[in-house]
Formats: C-alpha cells, sequence, structure tokens
C-alpha cells in the first residue's frame, strides 16, 4: 500500500485517565449515559468513565472479559471467559446468557462488536497465542452462537461500512486488515480479501472503528499509536500515543468527536514503564471528524 501525505489534522492527544490498566481494551461509548465503556481484560473489570467529572467506575467480575458491548435493553452484554454474561450497570450483578458448548481453559475472548442488526461477533484467542488456536463466533438474540471463522490467531478488531455492506475484521498475526462481503439478513460473510497490510515495523493491527466518513481507524499495537485509513485503504493520518501498546479505539463525547483510545502495559519491562510511563492510559484526541453511534445489542 502506498502512503499518501496526512489529510486529517488531529490535535495532540491528551490522557483522559491515567489508571495504568493491564490490557485496556473495547472502548464504546453509551450514547444514553454519557459514559465511555471499556474493558481491562485479564483484570475482569468493567469500566464505566464519565468524561464531565473524570471519575472511573469498576465492576470486577472475576474473570476474563474480552469485550462489554452495549445493549437495547441497557444491560451490558459481556464476552467472558466461557461465554457470555450480562452485567446490570444498576446494581453490577452479572447473570450468564450463552456458553460456549465447547469452552476451553486455555482459550479466552479477545474483543468484540455488535453488528447494524443487533447481533453480537466475538473472537477469541488462545492463552499462549499459538496459531489457530481462536475463532470468530456470531451470537444471535435468542442467544444461538455460531461458529464464523475458524482457525483464527488473535480475533481483533472489527466494524462495518457505512453501507453495512462491508465488514472489517483483523486476525492480528496476518499484519493485515481484511474485508468481507457483509449480508445484512442473513449475517453471513463471504468473499475475504485484503484492505490494509501494515508496514510500519514492529507494529500489530489491532482494535478499530469506522467514522461517520466512512474511515477506518485502527490501533497499533507496537506502533505508539492509531492510524486512519481512507475507505480506500489510503493511509491518511497518524495519531501518536505515549504508550507502545495501543490496543482500540472508539469515537465518544457529546458530539462523537473525540477519540478515545486504549493502552496496556502488559509485558512490558521495568525499562520500558520507565520510557512510557502512561501506558495502560486511557487517551483521548480530537481528531477533526465524527463517529457514530455504536450498535447495540437486541435484547
Amino acid at each position: 500500500m502506498k502512503e499518501v501525505p496526512a489529510m486529517l489534522n488531529c490535535e495532540p492527544v491528551d490522557v483522559a485517565l491515567d489508571i495504568k490498566a493491564d490490557l485496556g481494551e473495547g472502548p464504546v461509548w453509551d450514547d444514553r449515559t454519557r459514559h465511555l465503556v471499556w474493558v481491562d481484560i485479564m483484570a475482569g473489570r468493567v469500566n464505566l468513565f464519565d468524561p464531565l467529572t473524570g471519575s472511573n467506575h469498576v465492576f470486577e467480575t472475576g474473570t476474563p472479559v474480552g469485550a462489554a458491548t452495549l445493549c437495547e435493553s441497557g444491560a451490558l452484554l459481556l464476552a467472558i471467559q466461557d461465554g457470555f454474561a450480562q452485567l446490570d450497570p444498576a446494581t453490577g450483578a452479572v447473570a450468564p446468557f450463552a456458553g460456549f458448548p465447547d469452552a476451553s481453559p486455555d482459550v479466552r475472548m479477545n474483543d468484540a462488536k455488535c453488528d447494524p442488526q443487533g447481533r453480537l461477533w466475538a473472537g477469541t484467542m488462545a492463552f499462549d497465542m499459538h496459531p489457530a488456536g481462536g475463532a470468530l463466533y456470531r451470537l444471535d438474540p435468542d442467544s444461538s452462537i455460531a461458529a464464523i471463522l475458524p482457525s483464527v490467531t488473535i480475533s481483533n478488531g472489527i466494524d462495518w461500512s457505512l453501507d453495512g455492506l462491508t465488514m472489517y475484521y483483523v486476525d492480528t498475526p496476518t499484519l493485515r486488515v481484511d474485508c468481507f462481503d457483509f449480508h445484512p439478513a442473513s449475517g453471513a460473510i463471504s468473499n475475504r480479501r485484503p484492505f490494509v497490510e501494515i508496514e510500519q515495523p514492529g507494529a500489530y493491527p489491532d482494535g478499530l472503528t469506522i467514522d461517520a466518513q466512512g474511515n477506518l481507524w485502527l490501533a497499533l499495537w507496537g506502533g505508539w499509536g492509531v492510524g486512519c485509513y481512507s475507505p480506500q485503504g489510503e493511509l491518511i493520518a497518524k495519531v501518536d500515543v505515549p504508550a507502545s501498546q495501543t490496543t482500540s479505539c472508539a469515537f465518544g463525547g457529546e458530539n462523537l468527536d473525540d477519540l478515545y483510545i486504549t493502552s496496556a502495559r502488559t509485558g512490558l519491562s521495568a525499562g520500558d514503564l520507565a520510557q512510557q510511563p502512561l501506558a495502560g492510559s486511557l487517551f483521548r484526541v480530537r481528531p477533526g471528524v465524527k463517529g457514530r453511534p455504536a450498535n447495540r445489542f437486541a435484547l
């Protein structure tokens, strides 16, 4: 892919929350409560960040949480170690929703997002990250689970084009963002093909989001930032972040014009942490474009 000069003028990134998360991930903006929902995966924490007060309410689940997604009911749907659960933000109560019939203690959830029709797409990975140890699943509102992509290594970022007919997806070790033809009525996918190949040395594709103009914002694990790619796959902007392990991003704020970026400290040495003391923080930047309201699970 040929890079083009940056076309978007992003403001400098700031620290929304210096929390030192071990593996911060999965930000999603709740436009009803005006909170950012995000997780610290291995700590089993679901966070609700209020940008007006700077407060961050933490729910302890006691199990690894790969993602927390919004529901039409107001609950949060969690992608947990062995399946899915509901979290009631009013009480903190967690209740099972659907379990994998072949759940393994060697595998965990890693990322998830709802499609425009209200189905949840969630991926897994092996704890030791061995090749083909995970899969991508689709959870329908009737609690049925279908394995859509087997033999995935690190299932990661996912989102849909503005017209809802293309699904973007990351299996991190491929060093690509792939896209599929998406069939809204059935939830089927077909015609997998590369969309973006990551050429930055040491950088791996992680979580992603699509903005209101159809651009794709991609967190770069090991890449110290977030890249923005046009609908044609051209690199048009880069947000520099003072943490090497950026994990995901989502638009939020009153006008959906703030880009929130999660990061991680896991695996960093004492020397690394001395050089990047803000690793694990929740960052925020005004990139000059707006995002879209998050899709909700049709529960």
